[in-house]
Order: C-alpha cells, then sequence, then structure tokens
C-alpha cells in the first residue's frame, strides 16, 4: 500500500519549515512574504506526490469545512436540478463543495437533514424552504449560521433570499391570454402556505379582477402524480366553459398534459395552455407549450454572491437582502390567439 504523504514529509523533502509549506498549500503564501520561487517549489512537489491536505485537520485548523448544504424538495426536479448544477459550478470555482439533499416534502426528513448539515458543520445553508420547517430555519438564523433562501420565502423571517417576482409573473401570464381572447381561465395550483405558490395565485386574482372575469381555481392537497391527474381530470370535466388552463408549477403542468392525453384533450384546440416553470419537454408538444421561465443563472449568481459575501465575513452588521428577480414569458403556440 502507498504510504500517505504528510505535510511534514514535503517539508523536509524541500527542507523547508512545515508553517511555510501550510501556507503556500492554503494560499497563504503571499500574504505572509513567501517568495515566488519558493512556492513554486512547494506546489511541484505537492503535484509530484499527489499530496491530499487532510480536511478534517484543515477544518479544526480553520474553523471551516468548506461544504455548504443544499436542501430542496425534490432535487429531481428541472427547476432545482437546473439550479444544482449552477451553485454547484460556482462554489466549485471558490473551492467549496456542495452536500445535495431532498426532503421529499417530509417536514421530518428535512429536520434530520438539517441536523446532518449541523453534524457535518457545513459552513453555510442554501434552501428551498421546505413546508412546516418555519421554526427550524428561524432558530439555525438566530445563531448567525450563514443562510440564503431560494424559490421562496417567509414573510415575518428576516434572512436573505433569491427569488422571482411570483406574483407579477402570472399576472402577466393571465393577461397575455386574456388579451388573446381567453375569458374562462383556470387556474391550477396546490393546497399549500408556501409563499411562491400564495404569490402566484395573487398574480392570476389580480388579472381576474382587473379584467372583471370570474375566477375559475383548482387547489389541489398533493400527495402524488395519481391522485392529481384524477383530481384536474374531475375539475376540467365539470368546468365546461374553461378555455385556458394555468399551470403553478412545472410537475402540476405535466400531471395536468397527462390528464389531458387521458381525456382527449387537444392543446391550444381545445384549451390553452401556461405552465409556471419553464423545461424542455415544454417545447416538443404540438403546439409548444408557453411557460413562465425563471432566470436560473440569475438565480444561482444571486444565491452564491450572498453566500459567500456572508461567509467571507464583507456583509457583517448590515440588512438582509431579499433579491427579486424578473421571469421570462416564453410565448408558444399553445396560447396563441382564438
Amino acid at each position: 500500500m502507498k504510504k500517505k504523504v504528510l505535510l511534514k514529509d514535503i517539508a523536509n523533502q524541500l527542507n523547508m519549515s512545515i508553517t511555510t509549506v501550510s501556507f503556500v498549500i492554503n494560499g497563504k503564501a503571499k500574504e505572509n512574504n513567501i517568495s515566488d520561487a519558493s512556492i513554486k517549489r512547494v506546489l511541484d512537489l505537492v503535484a509530484e506526490l499527489d499530496y491530499q491536505p487532510n480536511s478534517l485537520a484543515q477544518s479544526l485548523r480553520t474553523g471551516k469545512t468548506k461544504i455548504i448544504g443544499f436542501l430542496v424538495d425534490d432535487i429531481s426536479e428541472p427547476f432545482f436540478s437546473g439550479i444544482a448544477r449552477l451553485i454547484d459550478e460556482k462554489a466549485s470555482e471558490k473551492g467549496y463543495k456542495i452536500l445535495f439533499s431532498s426532503s421529499r416534502n417530509s417536514t421530518q426528513k428535512a429536520i434530520e437533514l438539517l441536523q446532518i448539515f449541523r453534524d457535518r458543520h457545513v459552513d453555510g445553508y442554501i434552501m428551498a424552504l421546505p413546508e412546516g420547517l418555519e421554526e427550524e430555519i428561524k432558530k439555525l438564523v438566530q445563531t448567525d449560521a450563514p443562510v440564503v433562501l431560494f424559490d421562496r420565502y417567509v414573510p415575518d423571517l428576516k434572512t436573505d433570499y433569491v427569488i422571482i417576482d411570483n406574483q407579477g409573473s402570472t399576472e402577466k401570464a393571465t393577461q397575455h391570454l386574456i388579451d388573446n381572447g381567453y375569458k374562462n381561465i383556470a387556474f391550477v395550483t396546490i393546497d399549500t402556505e408556501q409563499q411562491q405558490m400564495i404569490d402566484r395565485l395573487s398574480g392570476y386574482e389580480l388579472a381576474i379582477k382587473n379584467n372583471k372575469l370570474n375566477p375559475l381555481i383548482l387547489k389541489i392537497p398533493y400527495q402524488n402524480s395519481l391522485d392529481s391527474i384524477k383530481k384536474v381530470s374531475e375539475f376540467l370535466s365539470t368546468e365546461k366553459e374553461c378555455d385556458a388552463v394555468i399551470f403553478a408549477a412545472n410537475y402540476i403542468c405535466m400531471d395536468g398534459l397527462r390528464a389531458f392525453r387521458q381525456m382527449g384533450i387537444n392543446i391550444f384546440d381545445d384549451l390553452a395552455v401556461v405552465s409556471f416553470d419553464d423545461f424542455e419537454l415544454l417545447e416538443f408538444c404540438n403546439p409548444p407549450v408557453t411557460a413562465i421561465a425563471q432566470p436560473l443563472e440569475a438565480i444561482a449568481e444571486n444565491i452564491m454572491k450572498i453566500m459567500l459575501s456572508k461567509l467571507n465575513g464583507t456583509n457583517k452588521n448590515t440588512s438582509s437582502r431579499q433579491i427579486v428577480l424578473p421571469a421570462i414569458l416564453n410565448i408558444r403556440g399553445s396560447s396563441r390567439g382564438k
């Protein structure tokens, strides 16, 4: 078995102090006036010997693990997986690793995952706040742990978050349908207290009210896809006058399109369709489905900008930052004028 290379082995071979070698390996050579020639000698030997620093020892010495916890409902969903990929890329550029996890809409599992993050001594927390975890997050924020929320927020919780203009973007999408001649527009969402879903419903209701139309709202107590498909089918069977549907999230849209197939409903010919959250499959529908696209790159960029400033201590004694980004309405054939 190959012997593990230690810091003292490198120091002895170069006839340098362990402290000097440590400064070079940890990126602190310049501030400690170590010459370029010495830096090169250390780095060359580190590469030659394939030296791997002891992460536990480093974390004990620096007080940092260089790990950030990432918690969402379901990381397999297109929106969350897209954000996860971008966060991972941006974190890696700064030397951080991401510990990814999904709560699967279970409050108990989310609490357990938070405890795992604590046990691993993560440096910060990035979360799309699972429902029922508000008190746990309040306690976490009170410890001054770096926390950045995204996708959703808690109105009375003072913390950093990055979201999109859920109300404004849904109002715009609803108005788009109205302008194209649709008058009986349904809004399909889930029965939840999650603020982003409440805001999306509010945007729809505002546009409907401003145009003196009647709201058609289905709130699904979401359990699984099969149950959701059934409820969408029952709703559409009852609301015969409905001429357009807005689905409040991509997974609800998928359930809705499956219900369409079972009922023999054709996109646009029978019902205009708009999805909140864009994903690739919508472009391959016939006709392609209009969707509200969240700016993934900008969301991830702002999350990491805030997180890194908190980890580096550059935003101490400043108020929490609430960033609201605009969404994009990608207009396609499913919502064209009557």
